[in-house]
């Protein structure tokens, strides 16, 4: 008759330890992903995007157009991003999993709109017809920066902090845990149950008390 082989001991707190391992490896890689996608993607916004001339009589005048000019979404869309990756830390099951479901859809959304956005001339267009104080103006001798494709690596940045928050956002602590522990008629029980017994008999926990600041009479 084969031996069953018996149970390996430790394998659920072996498994708890590496998930806890992995979590705080995600955690600082999320937060790094999604702090300086952020910061990145609020810059690059703010950047020229697009150059180009329009015509004025016989001649032509530079115009510009910065990345907030384009399209604003990446930059609103950074803040959102930015918001959910705080707002992570305040939240608990389902709510830290629709947190991190909005953090990643705002990376992938700011990516998307900046690779859009980067490629089209209707903000040079209005640009233009303000220049010249001509409606119909448009511009010529179009050129497109690296800026908006830099935008749109910061969205792909926030986007794979949601997905760490996704995959490990259960590890993760949480704020409201840090600042409930101890309060509550459990944490007041538990709290009695720690403070020390004073022995009258005993001048020296009378002593200690006196420096914790307890009344050892009990009154």
């Amino acid at each position: 008759m084969t031996a069953l082989p018996a149970p390996r001991e430790g394998t659920h707190d072996q498994r708890r330890a590496n998930g806890a391992t992995s979590g705080r490896r995600s955690l600082a890689a999320a937060l790094l992903l999604g702090a300086a996608g952020a910061a990145v993607a609020l810059i690059a916004s703010g950047q020229t995007w697009a150059r180009g001339a329009a015509a004025v009589g016989g001649g032509a005048v530079p115009v510009t157009a910065d990345g907030r000019d384009v399209t604003g979404v990446p930059a609103a869309l950074a803040v959102v991003g930015l918001a959910a990756l705080v707002a992570v830390f305040a939240v608990r099951r389902s709510g830290r999993l629709v947190v991190s479901l909005i953090l990643a859809l705002s990376g992938a959304g700011a990516a998307v709109s900046a690779v859009l956005g980067g490629s089209g001339s209707t903000a040079l267009d209005a640009k233009a017809a303000q220049t010249t104080g001509d409606a119909s103006a448009t511009v010529h001798a179009l050129s497109h920066t690296a800026w908006p494709y830099v935008t749109a690596g910061a969205g792909v940045l926030i986007l794979l902090a949601g997905l760490l928050a996704l995959r490990y956002g259960r590890w993760w602590p949480a704020m409201s845990g840090r600042y409930e522990r101890g309060t509550g008629p459990a944490g007041v029980k538990a709290a009695a149950r720690r403070k020390p017994v004073v022995d009258p008999d005993r001048p020296e926990d009378l002593w200690k008390a006196l420096d914790r600041g307890e009344d050892p009479t009990g009154g």
